[in-house]
């Protein structure tokens, strides 16, 4: 005989007033048809369930619950927790189970909050979020990937690209991939509480990542970090990553390398948005997004490389600025971090600069322009471009002096291979040192 609960023996009163058989009804119920006879029959006698009338163990403590339940200030209730105290309190020697039924009785659900169901207008808004495939096979290794998935909230069109890892060049390469596929930025995007994108706190009360602020500030966006354990706040692009991985799984595929899976993606993301259906105007996710894409503020012709770190420092009297000492590190290090210094053309003396630290080089910008590059992370402590240090002086910068007669010798000779230094060079030298 199998259990019936009020909303199945409801049914099951229904259809055998409209003529099912009892044999039609148990199979429709997934019972035996002995339930169901034994349930008619006690609905035709009106008979009820006894323990419905029974006293709770736990009401001879009713006070004490009561008192417990007041000293909940915070609004959770773990009706595991008040078990537990009645028995070390009170000795209660109930089961967890007749407390949670005494609770169900004696105390009102509390009220439901309604969520408010928002539609963004069209160029508005667009939600981002990564998604983990673990174990992806490319070529003859077995890699794990990540994709960030960015989704238009009017139109539901989807951009998806691939990288191996979620760092700050990833994050900016990956946000620059999909706003291309998109065909321009929306107002504001929608981001979980990654470290990439808020570096403290979460939500509206957390700090945006001043290196994906900076990027957001050049690509004109908005950043808006959803409230912490609210994933319907970003539905749309959360909806959209179980629809690609449903429909389209890359794990039944062997694919050469990651720019064959992005293409494959790709192809597949296109042919979706063709039979997919945008709720805001009932067509095609596709053609809603032509009228959506007028509306985005168009790409700038020449796009930021991603960068993992952006400081602004002033530059010193020598033409050089210092960058990734202790003071750029996000998380202190353990000892001293000697600070690199880069040359800068000498009219920027005294004024403040921009850096940015790309995968293997350093920019240098003033009033959004590069003034200067060089490349990173190598051993020295002092990398500096000599072509900084000529040219004309300025109303506001007098130019370095000139080298003087040992300085063009010790560059000439430093410039030269030196198997292809002769004698006569470093005869030329002991002259000019007499």
């Amino acid at each position: 005989m199998g259990r019936l609960d009020d909303e199945a023996r409801t049914a099951m009163t229904v259809l055998l007033k409209g003529g099912q058989t009892q044999s039609a009804v148990a199979r429709l119920l997934g019972v035996t048809e002995g339930a169901v006879r034994y349930h008619r029959r006690r609905r035709e006698i009106g008979a009820t369930d006894g323990r419905s009338r029974q006293m709770s163990a736990a009401a001879a403590h009713a006070d004490a619950i009561a008192h417990w339940r007041d000293q909940q200030t915070d609004g959770r209730i773990n009706l595991a927790a008040l078990h537990d105290w009645l028995r070390r309190e009170h000795g209660y020697g109930g089961s967890l189970k007749s407390v949670q039924r005494y609770w169900r009785r004696t105390f009102p659900a509390p009220a439901i909050r309604a969520r408010r169901r928002v539609e963004t207008p069209a160029g508005a808004q667009a939600q981002v979020d990564w998604a983990e495939y673990p174990g992806m096979v490319l070529g003859a290794e077995v890699v794990d990937l990540v994709a960030l998935v960015m989704t238009l909230s009017w139109s539901r069109k989807r951009a998806m690209v691939w990288a191996r890892s979620k760092d700050m060049l990833s994050w900016q390469a990956c946000h620059t991939a999909c706003l291309r596929r998109l065909g321009g930025v929306p107002a504001v995007l929608r981001i979980d509480n990654v470290k990439t994108g808020v570096s403290k706190g979460a939500g509206a009360w957390g700090e945006v990542n001043p290196t994906y602020r900076r990027y957001a500030g050049q690509l004109k966006f908005h950043v808006d970090a959803c409230q912490p354990r609210q994933p319907q706040a970003k539905g749309k692009v959360e909806r959209g990553i179980g629809d690609l991985r449903g429909a389209d799984d890359p794990y039944a595929q062997v694919f050469d390398s990651l720019e064959a899976l992005q293409a494959w993606t790709d192809a597949r993301v296109e042919e979706r948005s063709h039979r997919l259906c945008c709720p805001a105007t009932g067509t095609s996710v596709a053609e809603a997004w032509q009228t959506e894409r007028g509306l985005l503020t168009p790409l700038p012709e020449t796009l930021p490389e991603p960068f993992d770190v952006v400081v602004r420092r002033p530059v010193g009297v020598d033409c050089m600025v210092s960058f990734e000492g202790e003071e750029d590190q996000e998380t202190p290090r353990w000892g001293v971090t000697p600070t690199q210094g880069y040359s800068v053309p000498f009219r920027f003396v005294r004024q403040e600069v921009e850096l940015r630290g790309l995968a293997g080089r350093v920019q240098i910008l003033r009033d959004c322009a590069v003034i200067a590059d060089h490349p990173r992370g190598g051993a020295a402590l002092i990398v500096k471009d000599d072509a900084h240090y000529e040219g004309d002086s300025t109303e506001r910068v007098i130019a370095p002096q000139p080298l003087g007669k040992m300085g063009r010798r010790l560059q000439e000779l430093a410039a030269t291979p030196v198997h292809h230094r002769s004698i006569d060079l470093y005869a030329r030298l002991a002259e000019v040192a007499r």
